[in-house]
């Protein structure tokens, strides 16, 4: 994927989440299943991209992911989210849960 494609899915898509990882990072490997199982039940008009951002070195730079896990959240088109490393599922839930409703509403 280029960058200037995923730009152009994050001003179309409603909503999306960058899932920045690594070949050799075990914490990225061991939550993405459970940050695409909670996506998939709680935000499934969200798109999910994952992006090794090894592989990926503009995309990285351009959207100043320095270390892996990385995850945003784009609403609208616009950052609305970002974590990285120790990310709690519960936190992210909360913060998304609202927005997500009036999104699709």
């Amino acid at each position: 994927m280029t960058l200037e494609a995923l730009q152009q899915i994050i001003r179309e898509e409603p909503g999306v989440l960058l899932y920045f990882s690594g070949e050799h990072c075990n914490v990225c490997h061991a939550l993405r299943p459970k940050f695409k199982e909670l996506f998939d039940k709680e935000f499934p008009k969200i798109r999910q991209i994952y992006l090794d951002a090894h592989e990926n070195p503009e995309i990285s730079a351009h959207f100043q992911v320095f270390s892996v896990p990385t995850m945003i959240v784009f609403l609208d088109g616009r950052e609305f989210v970002r974590e990285g490393r120790a990310v709690s599922l519960h936190k992210m839930t909360e913060q998304l849960k609202r927005l997500y409703t009036m999104m699709t509403e």
